[in-house]
Parts: C-alpha cells; structure tokens; sequence
C-alpha cells in the first residue's frame, strides 16, 4: 500500500501543468496534516514536479528531461529576478526559449518576437502588446508597471507578465547566469543517468538463504537488495551475512537492515566516494523508500570515463581556479601544477583565499595519482597547514608526491610555493576507484 507521502506526489503528478498548490488545500483533498503536505511538496520540488514563487505560490510545471535542463520556466524567472507577477498566471509553467532586450526600434523589434521568448522591457506599452500578441512573454524592467489592456492582454494569451526592480542590464545579467548555471547542470551526472533500470533482481524477507545462492548462481550478483510487499527497500544481503547460516532459514534473520542508499539525483562523485568510503560495490538506488534500482561500482566507473571526455560548455569555480595552471612532470610519483595568483582567488585583503588554496591542492594531488596509476580519487582527510599568504600575482607551484599506496587508498603530499617561500603544505588521504 502506498503511504501517505507517495499519494501526495502522485496527487500533484496528476494534475494539470500551471495548477496552484498549497499545503492546506493537499491537506483537505487528502486528509493529511499540513506537516505531511509540507513535505511532500518540498520533495515535489526536488523531483521538478513543482516550482514555488514570490507572491503566486507553488506552480505545477513539467518535468524536466536532461536534455532541457538549461531551459528556465517563467515561474524560475520570476524567482531570480525577485518580480511580481502583474497577469497571465495560467503559463507560468512555460518554459523560456530565449530573452530579448527591448532596446531597439519598434519596427526592428518585431523581426526578434517569436513564440516562447521573454521581451525585456521597461514602460514602452505599445512593445510589451506588439510581445504579447507575439506569443512572447513579458517582463518589465524599472519597477514600472502594466496599464490594465496590456495585464489584460496576458490573460487572455497566458503568457506571464513579471515586473521586476532591477535595470535591464541587471536583469539579463540574472537570468543570463541562471542559464549559465544550468548548462553547468546539465554536464553533472547524477545516477538517474546511468543506472540500469532492466534486470533488477530482489529478494523478499521471507525467502531462504538457498534461494540467495540460487540467485547468484543465475545473475552472477553477490549483493542482492531485499524488498517488501509493496517494493520498499527492508535490507541488503551479501555473502558475508549468509557465510555461516543454515540454507533453509529466512533471509530476514541475516540482512543487512538500512543500508547505505542513494537517490536518483546523487551525483556520480558523491556516489563514488560513498563506495569508497563504505568499501561496497553496490548501493540500491531509492525514491521514497521504493527501491527503482542499483548502482554498481561498474556503472560508476563508466560514468567516470564519460565525465573525463565530456567538453564542459560552463566553468565551474575548480576550473576558474585550476584553468591556467600548467602541469609539469617533475620525477617518479611527482607531479607539479605552476599557475598565476589571480585577482579572483584572493581575499579581499589581495591574498591567496582558503578556498582556492584547498582546491589548487586537491587537483595537484588528483593529476599526480591519474599520473602514477591512473585512478581518479575521493579524499578521505587532509590536513592543510597555512605557512604564509600568497600575494595576488604571484607564481607558484603545487607540488604532489605520492608517499605511499595500496590496492584502495594512497597517501600524497602536496607542497604550495614559489621559488624563495613556502606557503602551505597538506598531507592528503584519499582511496581511490580504478577505471
């Protein structure tokens, strides 16, 4: 039987994409506290089902797939520009194809107005109704406001009409970022993108150990997730638990109760140190307690692979930092990165920050391993020492030795300096996934 929290997101799945949601109304609906209700929503949001706005509420929107992630809804617009929304409430579930700055003539604007696309705009009433009429959504710069034709005109078309504070330039340069952002997104794995969703193999409680070793004998899998009734995970089972335990008993006796899990939307990094960490090869992979699959260290291992061949199309604040930094091969187990002090990695006092210090050493000691083994890593513990700031333009070098390696972790020193100071040293524990 599903349980209260599964009805609820089932509920708001089935309901018509612009709907407005509220606690207390899934509460009456459903009979449900308004705690329960709360909650569900969030997750609602998290899954992409919903998405919450400054002074409208919460949207139905439609769910995103990987390939339209970079695009933003207009009720997402709303949010990063702080706006209000003055008409057409019922698309705000609609999804931005492409802004355009209303700067220019009225008779060249036209040539730029198309279905799907956000006129930027301040008090030029007669571009925000050539928009609307246009199938372009609105949004208003300034503070100013909408005369009663034009919210009319919103309504009539449902095509949203934000006003917003902020200056035009302020304004794209917001919803240009949010883009950005998401193109970055978009480049991140998550498991949902490489999991297995055929042949998923479970067993139930109520089995034997003999049917277990039936199982691997048939698949091949030593771990094998244990559900319920209703599909919910209760346990794992591995070899380990069964290695003294008599054939014919239960498997409920011998399960691992709540194992280590992750959802759809873990990223790949985390799953990976998670399986380094924990020293398991596989983790099941649940959606409010409903188990819907399995990551294998396999499945990880691949998806590394595709992120080290991947082009990025947005930066990240590692590769603001760590872009032009050179790698030199300086011996056996050695690696050094030589880079720039740039103004963006300083405090505000012009010295090198914390943040860009660690990540400068995490990447040193990253190359080095990729260089001596191959392997991509997962830090365990590092201990940073702080010996003198390093000045804005300065050069330095991060030099990685590997002190030390197993068949799981490795132990490397990393060493910042120029060529007459020393400013930190690390001693970093990571283990490591081989590819």
């Amino acid at each position: 039987m599903a349980t209260k929290h599964q009805q609820i997101l089932s509920y708001i799945e089935s309901l018509p994409l612009g709907a407005q949601i509220s606690v207390r109304k899934i509460a009456r609906v459903l009979g449900v506290s308004e705690g329960t209700a709360y909650r569900a929503i969030k997750e609602a949001e998290v899954e992409g089902l919903v998405s919450t706005v400054d002074r409208i509420g919460t949207v139905r929107i439609e769910r995103k797939q990987k390939a339209q992630i970079e695009r933003l809804t207009f009720a997402e617009v709303a949010r990063i520009v702080e706006g209000t929304v003055l008409g057409g409430r019922d698309g705000l579930h609609k999804t931005l194809g492409r802004f355009v700055i209303g700067a220019m003539e009225t008779e060249y604007i036209s040539r730029y107005l198309n279905p799907g696309s956000l006129m930027i705009v301040g008090n030029r009433e007669h571009v925000q109704r050539m928009s609307l009429k246009s199938g372009a959504a609105v949004l208003i710069t300034g503070g100013f406001t909408a005369s009663s034709t034009v919210e009319r005109l919103a309504n009539d078309y449902q095509l949203p009409l934000i006003s917003c504070s902020y200056d035009t330039f302020t304004t794209a340069a917001l919803i240009n970022r949010a883009l950005y952002d998401r193109m970055i997104k978009k480049d991140i794995l998550y498991v949902e993108d490489v999991m297995p969703t055929q042949n998923l193999v479970t067993l139930h409680p109520t089995d034997s150990v003999r049917d277990y070793y039936h199982l691997v004998e048939q698949t091949g899998h030593t771990r094998v997730p244990v559900v319920d009734e209703d599909g919910r995970l209760v346990g794992i089972l591995s070899p380990r638990d069964v290695a003294e335990a008599d054939p014919s008993g239960a498997i409920a006796t011998f399960m691992t109760r709540q194992p280590v899990t992750v959802t759809p939307k873990t990223t790949i990094a985390s799953a990976s140190h998670r399986m380094a960490f924990e020293g398991i090869e596989m983790m099941p992979v649940v959606r409010n307690r409903d188990l819907i699959g399995v990551l294998t260290r396999q499945d990880v291992i691949r998806a590394l692979q595709i992120m080290s061949r991947q082009p990025q199309v947005g930066e990240t604040v590692e590769d603001v930092v760590v872009r032009d930094f050179q790698q030199i091969w300086s011996g056996e187990n050695q690696v050094t990165l030589r880079g720039q002090v740039t103004p963006q990695m300083t405090t505000s006092g012009g010295t090198l920050a914390t943040g860009a210090l660690t990540t400068i050493i995490q990447e040193a000691a990253r190359v080095c391993l990729r260089r001596v083994r191959h392997v991509d890593m997962v830090v365990e513990n590092m201990t940073l020492y702080m010996l003198k700031p390093a000045s804005v333009d300065t050069v330095i070098d991060a030099h990685a030795q590997v002190l030390d390696y197993g068949r799981r972790y490795a132990k490397v020193e990393v060493v910042v300096r120029d060529k007459s100071d020393t400013f930190a040293k690390a001693l970093l524990t990571a283990q490591w996934i081989e590819r």
